[in-house]
């Protein structure tokens, strides 16, 4: 990974265990990537995966307990575990901010949507209330929403509607790291183009970094500059998104790809990766997607891979692919 570049976010080693009851929930074993300044990487995998957990562990947000974090987390070159409670809301919203998943849990149903947007915007920009309305009704126009609907509360808005709000609300202080947690999964396909769309648009104008959380992986080809394949809580392959598509070296990445329909050859059968995610209270001793795996050897179930350079910023954490 070059040096070169000015990274906006770097992680190194980061691990997230929730203890529940008598077990362990390893939901992180050991995450590291570096987000360059501009750059957009996706953190893609099935459901599961830890893909959100890395999400709220850049923003502080796992609860302690049953949480239990270690590693690594710099924003602007500082370690966020060193910062007070005080300074990281100052970065929340400010420097990093999040799009939730799913808007119903992120938006207060009490509340009008223009109060919620004010409201982070006087948080951080410490400006009267007659200000932040009027920055409120500006961020409602800007994602493409009337500002007249601000005096509405949430449940008077669609899905797509609530989505432009959560949105305008992540960029209501124009943050420097933008983590979008699957942004347009409930979304039906057309609607999901114009967020994307957006989403782009509002990037490229506030010069921000991104990392797309997903499992779709057409919305990493239109969105992404790098790529994280993420399974139970390791990263199985990174590289750019050239690296990841026309070089796919990893076989949980080219099993995600075989499970795309062929839209050149409709005749084409899908190729489904066989079993489930592993339990992540028993992780398996070697590789965690050898039991699924159709070319898993003796090393592979009991020797977990590191992650090793392919060429230039193409890495794999696999057996098969050193053995070859």
């Amino acid at each position: 990974m070059s040096e070169e570049k000015s990274y906006a976010l770097e992680i190194e080693d980061l691990n997230v265990e929730y203890h529940v009851d008598r077990e362990v929930v390893h939901a992180l074993n050991g995450i590291s990537f570096r987000l360059a300044k501009g750059e957009t990487i996706g953190l893609v995998g099935e459901t599961g995966a830890g893909k959100t957990t890395t999400g709220l562990s850049i923003l502080r947000l796992i609860p302690s307990p049953p949480g239990v974090v270690k590693g690594t987390v710099k924003v602007r070159g500082e370690d966020i575990s060193t910062l007070s409670e005080k300074q990281m809301e100052a970065i929340r919203g400010n420097v990093v901010s999040m799009i939730f998943q799913d808007p119903m849990t992120s938006l207060n149903p009490t509340k009008t949507v223009e109060y919620q947007i004010a409201e982070v915007i006087r948080l951080h920009e410490k400006c009267g209330k007659k200000e932040a309305a009027a920055k409120a009704g500006d961020m409602l126009e800007m994602v493409g929403i009337p500002r007249d609907r601000g005096r509405e509360f949430p449940h008077q808005f669609s899905g797509g509607m609530k989505q432009r709000v959560v949105i305008a609300m992540a960029l209501a202080c124009s943050p420097e790291i933008l983590i979008a947690d699957e942004p347009t999964t409930a979304l039906d396909v057309t609607i999901q183009a114009q967020v994307l769309d957006m989403i782009r648009e509002l990037k490229r104008k506030y010069k921000m970094s991104m990392i797309m959380i997903t499992h779709d992986l057409g919305i990493v080809a239109e969105i992404c500059d790098t790529v994280a394949i993420v399974y139970a809580g390791r990263i199985v392959e990174y590289g750019t998104l050239e690296d990841i598509f026309n070089h796919t070296a990893h076989p949980y990445t080219a099993g995600l790809f075989g499970s795309l329909p062929n839209m050149e050859d409709r005749t084409q059968r899908l190729k489904p990766i066989p079993g489930l995610m592993p339990d992540p209270t028993n992780l398996p001793e070697g590789c965690a997607f050898s039991p699924r795996c159709p070319n898993a050897s003796e090393k592979c179930r009991t020797q977990c891979p590191a992650l090793t350079r392919v060429e230039g910023e193409h890495f794999v954490a696999c057996h098969l692919f050193k053995e070859e």
